[in-house]
């Protein structure tokens, strides 16, 4: 890998993680539906001119259906449940659930007629990573957070199900376009939510500064930068940043919100990060080559 692969990596990788630390600030003071909305409205107008590119919106002609079911399941489900989970849990168990979506993704595969075989790796890479969501939720759920830990892994599992419907129906589709696409239908989603829910107070400097990183930074520049790492390394290989998004989203936890960063939270990010690596395994040392996302998180 370059140098320059190497530090688009690592500046996907923090920027990517940083998003639960983000709406943890934001929800504190708005509402769930106002973090999506602001983020997917930012987000949406600054990639703009990058989707009006080329054949632009026409490319998504016959497809909106699809379209509409990809941005369910990537953007519209998943940040609203990630955003109302994290009124109650911390940021770093937010990220660290998101990152058992290689888990659910096999399972997904198989329901979806995958029939390759699961390799032993990767069958003690979902032991080990499933291991880590229970080490990790124990506390949660004895203190009465499993709803909210129910609502983070049933995001995950829209992130797990969304490739399979680009894989089918979004063939060819433009990034740039199918990104800004599920943007602005979220937008156009929440932003009567937001307007039916009354007036709201104007949020202070810290939540208007997360809710500006969370579009500018961690949608616009992080779909940018996603890109340009795909023409520098690939596609296998640009899936690694999948795996420094949890240790990122820890580490700022416990750094600016003072999270506890306990042996159980340490142990819970090893065996998860490590069985979702070892889930994400074919035949040999090579990922799973993943389906360019949208901004996560």
């Amino acid at each position: 890998m370059t140098r320059r692969g190497v530090l688009l990596l690592l500046a996907l990788g923090i920027i990517w993680g940083i998003p639960y630390l983000l709406i943890k600030i934001a929800v504190a003071e708005v509402s769930p539906a106002t973090v999506v909305l602001t983020r997917s409205a930012v987000g949406a107008l600054v990639l703009l001119p990058f989707a009006l590119r080329g054949q632009g919106f026409r490319a998504l002609s016959g497809r909106l259906p699809a379209v509409a079911l990809f941005a369910l399941l990537e953007i519209i489900g998943p940040w609203m449940l990630y955003s109302t989970a994290e009124r109650t849990l911390t940021s770093a168990t937010t990220g660290l659930l998101v990152a058992t979506t290689p888990i659910l993704a096999v399972a997904v595969g198989r329901l979806a007629g995958d029939r390759l075989p699961v390799g032993a790796v990767r069958w003690a890479g979902l032991v080990t990573a499933l291991a880590g969501v229970a080490v990790l939720t124990a506390p949660g759920l004895s203190a009465g957070h499993g709803w909210s830990v129910l609502m983070v892994l049933g995001g995950a599992l829209g992130y797990a199900i969304a490739p399979v419907v680009a894989e089918r129906s979004l063939q060819g589709v433009p990034a740039s376009v199918l990104t800004v696409a599920c943007l602005g239908l979220a937008a156009v989603v929440y932003g009567p939510v937001v307007a039916l829910g009354g007036r709201q107070p104007m949020p202070g400097p810290p939540a208007l500064l997360a809710l500006a990183g969370l579009g500018l930074i961690c949608t616009a520049l992080a779909f940018l930068l996603f890109f340009r790492l795909i023409t520098e390394v690939g596609g296998p290989r640009s899936t690694l940043v999948a795996y420094l998004n949890p240790l990122v989203a820890v580490s700022v936890g416990a750094l600016v919100l003072s999270e506890p960063l306990t042996t159980a939270v340490a142990g819970a990010t090893a065996l998860i990060v490590g069985g979702s690596a070892a889930a994400a395994l074919r035949r040999g040392p090579r990922l799973v080559a993943l389906r360019p996302p949208p901004p996560r998180g």
